[in-house]
């Protein structure tokens, strides 16, 4: 949601959050190109005060003020996309069986006991081999 945010604040800032570097060039490019292109030079204030800001605004024509809107509103879901995309992608695989039976706690699957309770982790596969060894030694 912060990338979304940034981007609503200036296109291509939600894409710098996510090191997305190329895609922010091309959102800032497109930005700055389209204000260059699409507004009167009447709407671009001399000096920066809010009566000036006012007066400029009233001069932005509503096709440049539409056009400007969508593409802050395409940089934000574009910057929203790829941020669940870079989260699904870095989210790790939970897999069966990989809770302590004892104490409830993830563990990694390739460990034989708990790292948080050292209880084992295949009590019956231990029993299994151990009744196999008593069946050999008779």
């Amino acid at each position: 949601m912060l990338a979304v945010a940034l981007a609503f604040l200036y296109p291509g800032l939600g894409h710098v959050y996510l090191r997305e570097w190329l895609r922010a060039l091309v959102w800032f490019f497109l930005n700055v190109t389209s204000f260059t292109l699409l507004m009167p030079p009447d709407a671009v204030p001399e000096s920066f005060g809010w009566s000036e800001l006012v007066a400029a605004a009233e001069n932005v024509t509503p096709e440049a003020a539409l056009a400007l809107a969508a593409i802050t509103v395409f940089s934000m879901v574009d910057a929203y996309w790829m941020a669940k995309r870079q989260n699904t992608e870095t989210e790790p695989e939970v897999d069966e069986g990989t809770t302590c039976p004892n104490c409830g706690r993830d563990v990694d699957p390739d460990l034989e006991f708990c790292h948080w309770c050292t209880e084992r982790l295949n009590p019956e596969s231990e029993s299994e081999s151990e009744s196999d060894d008593a069946g050999a030694n008779a």
